[in-house]
């Protein structure tokens, strides 16, 4: 077992295990947990009721976050002709097509999301043993496939997330960083629970958001009360 660092000691004794917050409090409580003397980011995890080993209960999708994550990504598109030059005016950091396959191939990932135009599709799934597993192939439910490459890198710029429940159920999903104020980080944590709540599969069964959790870069998680966050109709 990993021994705990003193200071994740100490910063764990100000969260009561047994509680549940609010989004508020336990967003402030994290904050103030912190250990890290880089700006630590913040993120939820979602323990969701589902089974994913069924088709009809998995979840994938992506939201742009209101006030971004703090992060900026770099964005490769695989395109050609006019979606070439529309992906480089977007403010795609890389545009390109066989050069790229090629330069990834040789070990290249100086990037962070893949775009691809559909007609690219046949190209990138050459890469899909590598990509894979890593998290970076294109696909159309997270907006990522498309021939509106303007949207897609613009989304990314601005502060998209993907999510995917992995096999236990839970979604993990950044929200920000500490620097930002508390109040950016509610706004951005509604946003991702009112998504992940509307993307309830209708074969679930039972509680569906089983435990909500925020934390932050190597510190103690806080629980929050998930029947009182409120959700916009």
């Amino acid at each position: 077992m990993a021994k705990k660092g003193k200071k994740l000691v100490e910063a764990a004794k100000k969260v009561n295990r047994e509680q549940l917050y609010s989004a508020e409090e336990a967003i402030a409580l994290a904050k103030e947990t912190s250990t890290t003397k880089f700006d630590a980011t913040v993120e939820v995890a979602f323990r969701l009721g589902i089974d994913t080993r069924k088709n009809d209960q998995q979840i994938r999708g992506a939201v742009v976050l209101p006030n971004g994550t703090g992060k900026t990504q770099r964005v490769l598109v695989f395109a050609k002709g006019e979606k070439l030059k529309e992906a480089e005016a977007a403010g795609a950091d890389y545009a390109g097509d066989a050069e790229f396959v090629t330069k990834i191939q040789q070990g290249w990932f100086d990037f962070d999301v893949i775009v691809a135009t559909p007609d690219m599709m046949g190209e990138v799934g050459k890469l899909g043993r590598v990509l894979g597993p890593k998290g970076l192939m294109p696909n159309p439910k997270t907006g990522t496939v498309t021939f509106d490459v303007t949207k897609a890198v613009q989304d990314i710029k601005a502060g998209k997330v993907e999510y995917r429940a992995d096999k236990a159920g839970i979604i993990h999903a950044p929200i920000g960083k500490v620097s930002f104020d508390n109040e950016k980080l509610i706004e951005n944590f509604n946003t991702i629970f009112e998504t992940i709540q509307k993307a309830k599969p209708a074969a679930a069964k039972g509680t569906y958001m089983k435990s909500v959790n925020v934390t932050t870069t190597m510190g103690p998680a806080v629980k929050i009360d998930a029947a009182n966050v409120t959700v916009a109709k």
